[in-house]
């Protein structure tokens, strides 16, 4: 699935036009990662915990998080994505839930955490926090009802 997904997202970050056609089947795909997403959101804060920190479905959902930023970057499914039910409510939530996550036990959330040294930051989920602000920001852009509602 991780595998799947990082075929989707480049293909989503490509710059070539695309058609009518390709528009519709990005939509269809959109809706689908959304869905996805906001129903597997909770999964990553597993990996507060040492022992989970290989768990599939946090992985799959990191890479879920990352299509979705790269399909809100353009401009083409960017107001289908920003009208979507929920989508804005659940990143804004994962943020949060997160952000308690890191404060409340030194994991792979708290900011110190992050840079210990000289060791080489590997674990998925490192930037996992800057990519839903990522994907708040793109659906707040140019978006005066999703703006308010943060």
């Amino acid at each position: 699935r991780v595998t799947l997904l990082e075929l989707m997202m480049a293909k989503a970050s490509e710059k070539n036009p695309v058609t009518s056609e390709d528009t519709n089947v990005f939509t269809r795909r959109a809706d689908f990662l959304a869905e996805c997403f906001q129903e597997k959101c909770e999964a990553v804060l597993k990996l507060t915990s040492a022992a989970d920190a290989e768990d599939e479905e946090a992985l799959v959902t990191i890479r879920l998080l990352d299509v979705l930023c790269e399909m809100t970057s353009n401009n083409g499914q960017l107001e289908h994505l920003q009208a979507l039910p929920g989508l804005l409510e659940t990143a804004i939530d994962t943020l949060k839930l997160t952000h308690l996550a890191g404060k409340e036990a030194v994991n792979v959330f708290t900011a110190t955490h992050a840079m210990t040294g000289q060791e080489e930051i590997s674990h998925p989920a490192v930037g996992f926090k800057s990519h839903l602000i990522r994907l708040i920001g793109n659906l707040c852009y140019k978006n005066k009802e999703n703006q308010d509602k943060v």
